[in-house]
């Protein structure tokens, strides 16, 4: 008797082609057999009348490198149809890491990925040094997921240069060890390697994350040492002054895949990002494989003055980076450092998140009910009618609250038109959902419930064949992931069960389930029925519960 059987499901087989009313079979965590009125019994039979079965979602952006070590269902990702996560982008992780440097680590990850510096040091569990010290922490502990991990430069180079790896470039010598991390850590199963070269990823007192301070050489050094591996991916936030033409350039060297993020659109410069889908293209053309992370979501943060996430990318907002209680509101009422803000956001970028549009910060939450009548209304409305400046708004209004104000800023991928541009371009992988980081900023988890059901079902951006193909196959075959991302005889049982005409993501929400009772943000599912990993359901219609079997498998064997 096999494990599992789904009748009369509408599948969607993850290869962008039609789909099909079939039953399928599972057995032993693999599919055994689709096809239509396969006879025989299952354990577990369900009758799939009027519902749709696809291969697990792959997000390919997580940053779950410190939840997962407290953590193992990695909330919210498995109810929101995700069956496996990639970890360990832009180069963010907690792996390698000696004793010495985890304050150090924690503190910079607090700075760049809004995390709470007491979550971490309750939350974190240091059962290892190296990253195959971490490999094998996550494969004893488990996870409800599928996992791949990539190495990341920024704790590459803090292992080997400690407080220096963001101060100054690093020695001849100082590479060659950070090249046998690398080389280490790929043959121990990561899936590649990772960094940034951001302005808008600073660490502890704005100082840049380690990666930023790495010259072109010793990215060279480290991406060759990965393709050393005849296997992996090199992945990338990249800042302006990071050329598509350099990253082609090492992936020709490499002879592997760059993964670059984060192509988002800028309604205040607009072409940028389709110029670079186009120098992407042109090296595809090239046979040098590049590679685009959008997103399918608008980016909306939530935040206050005391972690202004969405200014800290400003250059003229480093004095107020590190300092905290006086100090910060001295720096915030400032003359020279108001009118330093203005005149950066005066000039045109598209290398920030944050672009001087008043009419898409809103104030969420006062902290004082002699200025809730600001609650719900943009700062540059609010600046209108008092016909004052909005920046002085914004800072006076927080400075009156104790920086307690809670603001929301649309910051890029407003404009659909566009975003449907970039998410149908044939080098774009739909991904950014962040899960794991910006937990009281934003919620992205659901990017693919979205995909499904804003973009494809209700406005036809793509067909919904093709929007399965952009979260599976696709993605399990850019990372070299073996027999999964699409529904086949023989490949793991990694399912998501959801009603086409429902499917979505709901509003988000506060639940305070992180360490210590702190706060993140969530969001559920809307039109999931079920969510299986290796054949295992860890999730259904009310989400994932804490006895969910704990499926997942560490994925450390990658296609070259």
């Amino acid at each position: 008797m096999r494990d599992l059987l789904f009748k009369n499901a509408l599948v969607f087989d993850g290869s962008g082609h039609p789909p099909a009313v079939n039953d399928v079979v599972v057995d032993n965590g693999m599919i055994q057999d689709i096809g239509r009125d396969i006879a025989g019994t299952a354990h577990h039979v369900i009758s799939a009348d009027g519902l749709a079965l696809m291969p697990g979602i792959i997000d390919s952006h997580t940053h779950f490198d410190a939840q997962i070590t407290w953590d193992p269902y990695v909330r919210p990702s498995p109810a929101l149809g995700v069956t496996t996560a990639v970890i360990g982008n832009c180069g963010f992780t907690i792996a390698p890491c000696k004793p010495e440097h985890r304050d150090l680590t924690m503190r910079n990850l607090t700075q760049v990925e809004g995390m709470s510096l007491d979550v971490l040091r309750q939350g974190i569990a240091w059962d290892f040094e190296t990253f195959p010290e971490y490999l094998d922490q996550l494969r004893r502990n488990g996870c409800v997921l599928n996992i791949a991990a990539y190495v990341g430069h920024s704790s590459v180079r803090t292992f080997v240069m400690g407080a220096d790896a963001s101060r100054r470039v690093a020695t001849d010598g100082e590479i060659s060890e950070m090249q046998a991390i690398v080389r280490d850590a790929m043959r121990s199963g990561a899936v590649g390697f990772a960094s940034s070269t951001s302005p808008a990823h600073n660490g502890e007192a704005g100082l840049p994350m380690p990666s930023r301070l790495a010259d072109d050489r010793e990215m060279r050094a480290l991406v060759e040492a990965m393709g050393d591996s005849g296997h992996g991916v090199t992945m990338l936030t990249k800042g302006a002054h990071t050329t598509i033409a350099f990253l082609e350039s090492l992936a020709a060297d490499s002879r592997r895949p760059v993964m670059i993020a984060a192509l988002l659109h800028n309604s205040t410069n607009p072409q940028v990002v389709f110029d670079e889908l186009e120098a992407i293209s042109v090296a595809n053309a090239r046979s040098h494989k590049l590679v685009g992370q959008v997103s399918c979501c608008p980016l909306t943060m939530d935040f206050t003055l005391l972690s202004p996430y969405p200014v800290e990318g400003l250059r003229s907002w480093k004095p107020a980076l590190g300092q905290h209680g006086d100090a910060l509101k001295t720096v915030l009422a400032g003359k020279d450092f108001r009118d330093a803000v203005r005149a950066e956001l005066a000039s045109p970028s598209h290398f920030r998140l944050f672009n001087g549009e008043w009419s898409k910060v809103q104030v969420v939450e006062t902290a004082s009910n002699a200025n809730s009548v600001y609650e719900q209304r943009s700062i540059g409305d609010i600046a209108t009618a008092q016909q004052r400046d909005p920046l002085d708004v914004m800072l006076d209004l927080a400075l009156n609250e104790d920086l307690k104000t809670v603001f929301t800023a649309l910051l890029l991928n407003s404009d659909e038109a566009a975003v449907a541009k970039m998410l149908n371009h044939p080098h774009s992988l739909v991904s950014l959902s962040d899960a794991g980081a910006h937990l009281t900023f934003f919620n992205d988890a659901g990017f693919g419930l979205h995909l499904l059901g804003h973009w494809a079902r209700d406005l036809g951006v793509m067909s919904m064949s093709e929007a399965v193909r952009r979260l599976t196959t696709q993605p399990a075959s850019i990372l070299g992931l073996r027999n999964r991302g699409v529904l086949r005889e023989g490949n793991a049982a990694d399912l998501l069960l959801f009603d086409p005409a429902t499917i979505g993501r709901g509003p988000k929400r506060r639940v305070f389930d992180l360490p210590g009772g702190a706060p993140r943000l969530t969001t559920d599912a809307l039109g999931v029925v079920g969510v299986w990993v290796n054949g295992r359901c860890i999730a259904d219609a009310s989400g994932v519960h804490d006895s969910a079997p704990l499926a997942g498998e560490l994925l450390t064997r990658f296609a070259a």
